[in-house]
């Protein structure tokens, strides 16, 4: 029988990973005891080393060790961990897109996540690998007066693995349903006393449970680190990321438009796995080239100067056949089985620097403590985007498809319509300043501010061309208070301003305004002194305006004229128990809604204040309990975990709403050796079908049914 041949690819990848690990295992029998020192007091740019019950905000680690025992290898399913986070629009399945709190940021670009403090979700760099990740950072509330732009709900910022002075890594091998192959390898190399270097990546090739989609993606990350004395530190991670992924927006629910001029839609009509994007399509193509690089240097055991440099370029470049949204164009709402569609070629680019400075450190004024932060920062983003369309008129339905016996062998029309073509170039700096004052051993204030300087200048290339630019500057301060009435309970309140760039233009030919938001929060941590029990409970409320609505002087045109809002409650509880329990629950009640009656910028349909939020579910949880135990001698775990999400809204200022679900997982390891391990895990156990997020009835992303995998380790 032949292999296939993306199978042999992952057989000889794993072999030459086998034989590369075999070896440096060999090598690290003869290690040397200096090999054996590890790199400690590496710091991070804008976060500083507070302890977590003195931070003045919700704070959620999700450690790699817990994505590894899940076999979580994105970053959108890590993020289902995390309470408040919700799922969004993902661009056909291109990019990570997520809502913090209820509010989600731009929808015509990715969530804007970090990467050791460096915007990592700006351009198209496809979704995130986890791979190389140490550990995910959600942090909660504002947190503009220090990384500056961004939405008011919260920042997630990636922790990658960094060099260390301990040789050794790992490899794992791993098959799952639909075909779906993975290699991963992390390997750690200490080259002298003060020079480390590190590599990890992973290749897959992955099949689905949809018809016709296949992807295949390819990471690695290189790092350096060079200890020049006990005061400097050096690295530098480079990352490369090549990935091949069908564009299509999912399934669609039937709308009808009643006799009394509403609408109804069917959803589940058609079976999750239904294809209706153009299978003949080649898939998008994206690659990613970044680089990082920081420099730290250490006074004193107090004071820490960190300076930092990234360059980023993405290339996103493909075709698609997208259902269309506007229903005067589209058939499915006249006979229930007719999609209209579109087909787009995009080709888009971009790249961005980044150059960061910090200076931190301690300083006492009496029996008062000051623990200073001050920085700077200054980017430059380029974004190149052409685009062409093909879109049919009402009369045409030549590249219609039948939902229920589609035809997939109809000629594909060639998309000929520029209807994008602008090159954006983004500049800004900022300078920022933080002070958390100890005014007791019980009582903490921190206050801050960040001013930044914008600029935008967009040259649109369309006919007629233009050339818009726009220069402001914003201030954003921040505010909060801890008071520890013992050791294990902190209880704190929070105040903060921000601002995130509106993209796009309006009927003047400018660009917009940008948003501003407002939040307050206030909540109670509880960390037992061992660290075995960690909780927090938030309360919050959120305000932003300028959000981009329908311009009702200008028809086709936006304007930054509405407003939304959103409270809520959060609970985190992670606990080891006794006998080898441990227990990670999430909880999140969010309401979040619109502020103004406005009009939707996309269809000009009428929203209302107090209309929801899209894909907002007022209800989340998460429940997670794992139990580790001895077999034969060797160590073993077991674990399940149960996902709840409520309904919510699928489509902005309509009555569409995807249901609620509630679907469980469970999970299991052993470990053959002290080097071999064995997992497996079942996600969606009882084949639950649900629906994960949808920008319209027409772009819904059904949920994954049940599945199945299994992975071999190994450590050296």
């Amino acid at each position: 029988m032949r292999t296939p041949s993306n199978l042999r690819l992952v057989l000889a990848t794993g072999t030459a990973a086998v034989a590369f690990a075999s070896a440096a295992h060999a090598q690290d029998a003869q290690s040397s005891p200096s090999d054996e020192i590890v790199v400690s007091g590496l710091k991070q740019q804008y976060f500083g080393d507070t302890p977590v019950k003195e931070i003045p905000q919700a704070v959620q680690f999700l450690q790699g060790e817990l994505l590894e025992d899940l076999n979580i290898t994105r970053l959108d399913t890590a993020l289902e961990l995390a309470s408040g986070v919700s799922k969004q629009n993902n661009f056909g399945g291109l990019w990570d897109s997520f809502a913090i709190r209820g509010f989600a940021g731009d929808e015509n670009f990715p969530s804007g996540f970090l990467v050791n403090g460096f915007n990592g979700g700006r351009g198209y760099g496809g979704p995130r690998d986890a791979s190389n990740v140490e550990r995910i950072e959600v942090l909660k509330g504002p947190n503009s007066a220090l990384f500056g732009r961004g939405e008011p709900g919260g920042t997630v910022n990636i922790v990658t693995k960094k060099p260390n002075f301990k040789k050794g890594g790992s490899f794992s091998v791993g098959a799952a349903s639909f075909e779906t192959y993975r290699v991963e390898g992390d390997f750690n190399l200490p080259l002298s006393d003060g020079v480390a270097v590190r590599i990890t990546g992973s290749s897959e090739d992955a099949g689905s449970f949809r018809d016709f989609v296949r992807s295949r993606k390819y990471t690695l990350t290189p790092s350096f680190l060079a200890k020049f004395s006990d005061s400097d530190i050096f690295t530098y991670e480079l990352e490369y990321v090549n990935q091949s992924v069908p564009f299509e927006r999912g399934v669609v629910a039937i709308p009808t438009v009643n006799a009394n001029g509403t609408i109804s839609y069917n959803l589940g009509a058609i079976p999750n796995s239904r294809y209706l994007a153009n299978p003949n399509d080649p898939p998008i193509r994206v690659e990613v080239l970044g680089h990082q690089a920081q420099f730290q240097h250490d006074f004193s055991d107090e004071w820490t100067l960190m300076l930092g440099a990234g360059y980023k370029d993405t290339t996103f470049i493909g075709f698609s056949s997208d259902p269309e949204l506007v229903l005067s164009r589209q058939r499915l709402d006249n006979d229930g089985r007719t999609l209209t569609r579109q087909r787009r070629f995009r080709d888009y680019s971009t790249n961005h620097m980044v150059l960061r400075g910090e200076i931190s450190g301690k300083i006492d004024t009496g029996s008062i403590r000051h623990n200073i932060r001050v920085g700077a920062d200054w980017d430059k983003f380029e974004i190149d985007t052409f685009q062409t369309r093909y879109r049919p008129v009402a009369a045409d339905q030549s590249y219609s498809i039948d939902i229920f016996t589609p035809n997939y062998n109809i000629p594909a029309p060639t998309p000929t319509t520029a209807i994008q073509n602008a090159l954006e170039v983004q500049k800004a700096w900022g300078i920022y300043a933080q002070d958390q004052v100890e005014i007791t051993d019980q009582f903490k204030v921190r206050f801050g501010g960040r001013y930044d300087h914008f600029d935008q200048d967009i040259d649109v290339r369309l006919t007629p061309p233009s050339n818009p630019r726009k220069t402001y500057t914003k201030f954003s301060p921040m505010a909060g208070l801890v008071f520890e009435p013992s050791r294990s309970v902190s209880i704190y309140a929070s105040y903060g301003k921000g601002f995130r760039p509106n993209s796009g233009v309006g009927f003047n030919g400018q660009p917009f305004d940008p948003e501003n938001s407002e939040s307050y929060e206030v909540g109670a941590k509880f960390i037992t002194s061992d660290g075995r029990i960690t909780s927090t409970l938030s309360l919050y409320t959120m305000t932003k305006d300028g959000v981009l609505t329908a311009d009702p002087a200008n028809a086709g045109f936006s304007r930054p004229g509405g407003s939304a809002r959103s409270k809520g409650i959060e609970f985190d509880l992670n606990a080891k128990l006794g006998a080898g329990f441990e227990l990670f629950l999430t909880y999140a009640y969010t309401d979040a809604e619109w502020a103004t009656n406005a009009s939707d910028p996309n269809f000009g349909f009428l929203i209302r204040e107090g209309d929801p939020l899209i894909n907002i579910p007022r209800h989340q949880g998460n429940a997670l309990l794992f139990k580790s135990f001895t077999i034969g001698g060797h160590e073993a775990m077991l674990g399940a975990g149960v996902t709840y999400v409520d309904r919510r809204l699928g489509e902005t200022a309509t009555t569409f709403f995807l249901p609620s679900y509630t679907i469980a997982r469970v999970t299991g390891s052993i470990d053959i050796t002290d080097q071999i391990k064995l997992s497996a895990d079942v996600n969606n156990l009882f084949d639950k079908k649900y629906y994960a997020s949808s920008y319209a009835a027409m772009w819904i992303q059904p949920g994954a049914p049940r599945s199945f995998s299994v992975r071999a380790s190994f450590k050296f």
